[in-house]
Order: C-alpha cells, then sequence, then structure tokens
C-alpha cells in the first residue's frame, strides 16, 4: 500500500512539474496578437552582423518559438553560416512542409540569418567567427548532408528540425551547443540509437525514441526527458529548464 501510495505521488508530482509551466506558457502564447501565419515578420531581427561590414567567416545558431499552438511546447532551431568575404549567409534547417513538394526536408540556401520566426524574436544560442569559423563551416555542412531523417518529418517526438540542428552539433562539438529545453526532437537520437553524445559534446544521453531518457553534460548539466518534454538543473551556470517556460537562471 505505502509502495502505490509513494507511486502516486511520484506521478502527481511529475504531472505538476510538467503541467504547470506548460499551462504558464500557454497563458503566454494566448496572450499574444492573433495573426495569421502568410502576415507574421520575417524580417531581420538584427542580431546577425551585416556581410558587407563583416569580412570574417560566421557561424550562428538560432531559435524562434514555434508557430501558433506549437510554440507553447518548443522552438524552432536554425544555423546560419557566412563564409569569409561572403556577401550573404546560408541557412541550413528543417521544414517538414517541403516534403509535400520534394525528397527532402533539409533546406539549404542563402536567406536572411536572424529573421523573426514567423512573429517569434529568435534568441542567438551559439556564435562562432573568423578562422574558427571558417574551418567548421565546412563541416557544419557536411553534417547537414549526412542527416539520416532528411526525408522524414514529426513534429514530436521527432525527427524534427531540433533532431537535425543537434545532429549536425554532435558532428561539431566545437560548438559546445546547449540546445534549449523547449528544443523537441534534440533527444531524439538519429537512426533510432539509444545511447550518443550529448549536442553539446560535453557529456551522453540515453533516450527511447525521444520519448523518455536522461542526459548528464557538462555543458547541458541533467536533464530528464519525460514524453518530449525537458525537466534540468544546469549545475555550471545555475539555473533551471523547464518544458514550454524554458531556462530560468543565470543566462546560458
Amino acid at each position: 500500500m505505502k509502495r502505490l501510495q509513494r507511486l502516486t505521488l511520484f506521478c502527481l508530482a511529475l504531472t505538476l512539474l510538467l503541467g504547470l509551466p506548460l499551462a504558464a506558457s500557454a497563458v503566454n502564447r494566448l496572450t499574444e496578437g492573433p495573426t495569421h501565419w502568410s502576415q507574421a515578420r520575417r524580417d531581420s531581427s538584427g542580431l546577425a552582423p551585416k556581410p558587407e561590414e563583416t569580412p570574417e567567416a560566421v557561424v550562428q545558431v538560432y531559435a524562434g518559438r514555434a508557430w501558433s499552438w506549437r510554440g507553447i511546447f518548443g522552438v524552432h532551431t536554425w544555423f546560419a553560416v557566412k563564409p569569409p568575404n561572403a556577401s550573404e549567409y546560408t541557412r541550413l534547417e528543417v521544414m517538414g512542409w517541403q516534403l509535400r513538394y520534394g525528397s527532402t526536408a533539409v533546406r539549404v540556401r542563402n536567406g536572411t540569418p536572424d529573421g523573426y520566426w514567423f512573429g517569434s524574436e529568435p534568441e542567438l544560442l551559439a556564435e562562432v567567427r573568423g578562422t574558427e569559423a571558417e574551418i567548421l563551416i565546412p563541416r557544419i555542412l557536411a553534417a547537414a548532408e549526412s542527416y539520416p531523417h532528411a526525408d522524414a518529418y514529426r513534429i514530436w517526438p521527432g525527427p524534427n528540425s531540433n533532431t537535425f540542428t543537434a545532429h549536425i552539433a554532435r558532428q561539431v562539438p566545437e560548438l559546445s551547443l546547449d540546445l534549449p529545453p523547449t528544443a523537441i526532437g534534440k533527444d531524439f537520437i538519429p537512426e533510432g540509437g539509444l545511447v550518443a553524445k550529448a549536442p553539446s559534446g560535453t557529456g551522453f544521453q540515453v533516450s527511447l525514441l525521444g520519448l523518455v531518457g536522461v542526459m548528464l553534460a557538462v555543458e547541458e548539466g541533467i536533464e530528464l526527458n519525460v514524453l518530449g518534454l525537458t525537466l534540468g538543473v544546469d549545475v555550471m551556470k545555475p539555473a533551471l529548464k523547464l518544458p514550454g517556460i524554458g531556462r530560468i537562471g543565470f543566462p546560458n
């Protein structure tokens, strides 16, 4: 009987830990003004250095809240790279709707590196410049080509845009990329794997199809994945990681 009571209390506590942050996130999204996706902002947020003023190579990683109700739960992430003296940035991302018109969800083309994601202001997750960025860009492009789920897309639990970003991060650990807890799909290990390096390359994770798992890493800290939702603690830069809300504490 006591064992059943403990299990009941544990399930209740876990439900509250997952549900309350999501409820707060939902309230925040519902208070935003309704806008049709075709009218939502996609222009530059001003976070990326202008190519004409920046001859050095640049690598950046961004996250922006997903459109509509999806934004309650998570973000869309992407890469933007600019080789030395290039006049434009190249964006690398996965977009599920592309599968309706072609055989791949991977999109690699010139575009606005730091644009609003359908009205949501992007967050800069990582940046590398100069000689190091010049070395990393070919490896990032090669990692994008090697993504094993280019012909598949699932919003939940993956593979999706965040699975793609995590895949590149694992191939290029020099980025030390700590994806936000709202990047649902980052814990989906490609090709059905159970164990992999953390996206930052500073630890390891175990995950069952992105549905349940745990991550231990210097950069990410301790993360528990429950049904694609992340609960965690960043030890090095003290912060809580909550589903829907994201990171609360010291900036990453």
